[in-house]
């Protein structure tokens, strides 16, 4: 048996009509199996689970739809075809109703049988490949695939779940890199639109001559290079959900515009007359303070209130420390499963500076930092203080009395630089980037200052 191709069993007491379907349905690229009663075809199922079942329903003794139901039970997606020398509308609908895929009535043209065949297999893997995207999608974005232990945390998987269901507008605000956008799906794929688009737009990476396009679309001819009408993401995202991303840097002529949607769930097409009508849920999201860009007047304060119906607020990691091993461990976890690695552990002075560091790019910088030294480690399964990156090791003073030293021993330069950097950097705090100030509370001659300065790549600092 060829597992390549698709199998199918054709049952028929009729020998010359069971020949020719195996026939053309053996022409059409099939793998074809007949029998010539129900009883025979099912000690046959016993052994393949086919891929289609082409029954006549006239069988002696067992029928073809008590066959067809005897074989959705033990194979539910099989395709199910009966053909049926009566052609009543009873026999149809009972058909049907045990399962069937459709049916046929005799006579019959052969071809017809050979495209139900193909179409029913082609429902059948939309269907697979269906139930494959929401499993995916509802593991990808559940809630417990977003990492947060604390009470901040919590409140906003209490809020993503008492909303999800709505259509009311959400708001998340939140510094760069801390997670909006996971927010965003996490809202649409626990809501009842999860198995309808999501279509995300960052407002502030497109040129605001192109942004309208992009967001309402055009009709051919409204502006030069416009050779064919376009749909835009509002369209896309119809019965959906829209993610606008860093609303705060729309213009704000298109803001009057996207007031207007989100008022009557209308607009029309750049160039266009026609009012086209939308059913989407608005998400958006901004790094900005709003508040402060409608009192700059840069920003609506009607679009605000509209926008702010439900607002997220997504904490800086550097407000939820506790997150940070667990978020480290998924991260390792993630990359070392990636690169065919072992998994690698971490030293309790690399978490410790982990934790203590203030991390301006929150979580998307950690994600990006746990890759690089899962990467630049390589084979070694002990992730050191001197593998992490020059920014982390400046701001901690790494104690050479508690150094760790793995097998392969540490990289001295790198620790001893790394001390040399943060020392200095505190002393200029503490003078106020007074160097003179500095060297005396490093007990260095100011010269000498100036030179480690320049060495170890400090020499934007202040005098």
């Amino acid at each position: 048996m060829d597992i390549a191709k698709e199998q199918i069993l054709v049952v028929d007491d009729e020998e010359d009509l069971r020949h020719a379907v195996v026939e053309i349905l053996t022409a059409d690229g099939f793998e074809v199996h007949s029998a010539a009663s129900a009883e025979e075809a099912q000690e046959m199922l016993s052994q393949t689970a086919y891929d289609v079942l082409v029954t006549d329903n006239n069988l002696p003794g067992k029928s073809g739809l008590e066959l067809l139901e005897d074989t959705l039970a033990r194979y539910p997606e099989i395709v199910g075809i009966v053909i049926t020398g009566f052609g009543t509308v009873e026999t149809a609908v009972q058909a049907i109703k045990k399962g069937a895929y459709d049916y046929m009535g005799k006579p019959f043209k052969m071809v017809e049988l050979s495209i139900m065949v193909r179409k029913g297999l082609k429902e059948r893997t939309l269907r697979f490949e269906n139930q494959y995207l929401r499993s995916q999608l509802k593991s990808k974005y559940a809630f417990d695939n977003i990492i947060g232990t604390g009470r901040r945390m919590a409140r906003i998987f209490e809020l993503i779940d008492a909303v999800a269901g709505l259509t009311s507008t959400v708001l998340i605000q939140g510094e760069t890199g801390t997670g909006k956008e996971l927010i965003a799906k996490a809202v649409h794929f626990n809501s009842p639109r999860r198995d309808q688009k999501m279509v995300s737009i960052n407002c502030g990476a497109i040129p605001e001559h192109l942004l309208e396009s992009e967001l309402f679309g055009h009709v051919k001819g409204a502006f030069t290079g416009a050779v064919q009408t376009r749909i835009g993401r509002f369209e896309q995202a119809s019965n959906g959900t829209i993610f606008l991303d860093e609303i705060g840097n729309m213009p704000q002529a298109l803001q009057v515009k996207l007031l207007r949607v989100l008022q009557e769930r209308e607009f029309e097409r750049v160039g266009g007359n026609d009012t086209i009508k939308v059913d989407v849920r608005i998400i958006a999201a901004t790094s900005s303070n709003l508040e402060q860009r409608v009192q700059e007047g840069t920003f609506r304060e009607d679009l605000y209130y509209r926008l702010n119906v439900i607002p997220i607020l997504m904490p800086p990691l550097r407000e939820r420390r506790e997150d940070i091993p667990l978020l480290i461990q998924r991260f390792l976890s993630q990359f070392c499963e990636t690169q065919k690695l072992e998994l690698k552990t971490v030293s309790p002075l690399v978490m410790k500076a982990m934790m203590s560091y203030d991390w301006p790019g929150n979580v998307r910088q950690l994600e990006n930092i746990v890759e690089r030294m899962v990467a630049l480690t390589g084979t070694r399964t002990a992730i050191m203080p001197a593998d992490l990156p020059t920014e982390i090791q400046s701001r901690n003073v790494l104690d050479a009395r508690v150094v760790e030293f793995p097998e392969e021993g540490i990289n001295f330069t790198n620790l001893v630089t790394g001390m040399e950097r943060d020392l200095i950097q505190q002393s200029l705090r503490k003078a106020n980037g007074n160097k003179k100030l500095a060297a005396k509370l490093l007990n260095l001659k100011r010269t000498t200052l100036i030179e480690k300065i320049k060495r170890i790549g400090l020499a934007g600092m202040p005098s």
